[in-house]
């Protein structure tokens, strides 16, 4: 899936452009993707070199890679966005329920950064910020009644901001989206949501309240989301366990390459890796930048 194409259905659905207002223009001299690699079976592939792949950057084929390493990170700044809209109403429970496995699952991981927001009526709440595996939330989750409009993309908008705001090249983001999708009052897009997650370098996991079999227009659209970021779709029925897990394995089997800066063109730039001996590997990694307006 082509990031430009997601952009433009979910811009269009809303009623708005597929083209952000604003012009962007980039002082950054190198681009640096991060990425996984599985082969035929699904499996993350370990033995992967440089030559095994090509990075597509604007239909620009790129081999000549300033650096190819896997990845040394090991810290993650996990924000979890909690749906408390009233179209949840049925699945709250079990959504707090998986939200709060999940904090104590993450608790076996050192020196993670876990906060927690809720998105419900018209704003994003902070139920705690990058200290909830000391600070326990249950209390102020199982208190939030599920009612009102859902600002879907506002919520992922502001949580992209609080991620900036935490910003550090050693720790690797990370947004665990809970929603069923749908968004009814939201002042941003589908791509202003994918773009604001892009910029702070965040990949979504993100994790289907619908019910399980039934792929809905809510499910498409966070699947798109995740996809766009290099995040990985889950179904409420995977639980918190198997969510952990995937995203562990990730970041401990994940690569970065980084490339000259290919064109000084400000906007979007749509990036794809692609095979270049074994068709069988896939890669999944952000599916483009921006080059951003210095002020």
């Amino acid at each position: 899936m082509v990031l430009a194409s997601f952009l433009l259905s979910s811009a269009l659905s809303r009623g708005g452009s597929a083209a952000p207002d604003a012009t962007y223009r980039s002082t950054v001299e190198e681009v640096r993707l991060t990425f996984v690699v599985t082969d035929e079976h699904n499996r993350t592939f370990a033995a992967l070199k440089a030559r095994d792949f090509a990075v597509i950057d604007d239909e620009l084929v790129i081999r000549n890679f300033r650096s190819f390493t896997r990845l040394d990170e090991s810290k993650l700044d996990i924000t979890v966005l909690v749906d408390s809209s009233e179209s949840v109403v049925s699945r709250f429970r079990q959504e707090i329920g998986d939200v709060l496995r999940l904090i104590s699952e993450s608790k076996s991981i050192a020196e993670d950064n876990v906060s927690v927001l809720s998105f419900g009526g018209t704003r994003s709440t902070i139920i705690c910020a990058a200290n909830c595996r000391q600070f326990s939330p249950a209390e102020q989750l199982f208190a939030l009644s599920p009612q009102g409009a859902t600002p879907l993309f506002d919520a992922v908008v502001f949580a992209a901001k609080q991620v900036s705001e935490r910003r550090d090249p050693l720790v690797r983001p990370v947004i665990i989206l809970f929603s069923d999708g749908v968004d009814t009052v939201s002042r941003n897009s589908a791509a202003d949501a994918v773009q604001a997650a892009i910029e702070s370098n965040a990949q979504i996991y993100a994790v289907d309240l619908n019910k399980p079999g039934f792929l809905s227009k809510g499910s498409s659209t966070l699947q798109g989301m995740a996809d766009a970021t290099g995040g990985r779709y889950f179904t409420i029925g995977e639980g918190a366990v198997k969510l952990l897990g995937d995203l562990l394995e990730d970041l401990h089997a994940a690569y970065v390459v980084t490339y000259q800066l290919p064109s000084r063109d400000i906007g979007f730039h749509p990036v794809r890796i692609l095979p270049t001996r074994n068709l069988n590997l896939r890669f999944r990694c952000r599916h483009g930048y921006y080059q951003r307006m210095v002020n």
